[in-house]
């Protein structure tokens, strides 16, 4: 009987968890694969985060100067517009 229950347990846990990730607005987005070019706190940034994880780790002075399906093209675009690193403003 201990047995049964703890495999109903584990079960119950599964589903719990699975149901925690396919909860309305927590299930990731199409567009969370995306290469973006950030300006953030003035300098230009390369990631694969969206708007609002850059924003939640750098602060709210964020923006984005392009977005992109494929890394090297973001790194081109950052290139073009003076390399990672370099001072950028959200205007």
């Amino acid at each position: 009987m201990n047995r049964l229950r703890s495999t109903c347990f584990a079960i119950a846990l599964g589903l719990a968890a699975s149901a925690a990730l396919l909860a309305p607005g927590s299930h990731p987005r199409a567009d969370d694969s995306k290469y973006r070019v950030f300006c953030a706190d003035g300098k230009i940034e390369v990631e694969q985060r969206t708007l609002e994880q850059e924003k939640n780790a750098r602060g709210s002075n964020v923006c984005v100067l392009g977005e992109y399906d494929y890394a090297s093209d973001a790194d081109k675009r950052a290139e073009e517009l003076g390399g990672k690193g370099s001072s950028c403003d959200c205007k």
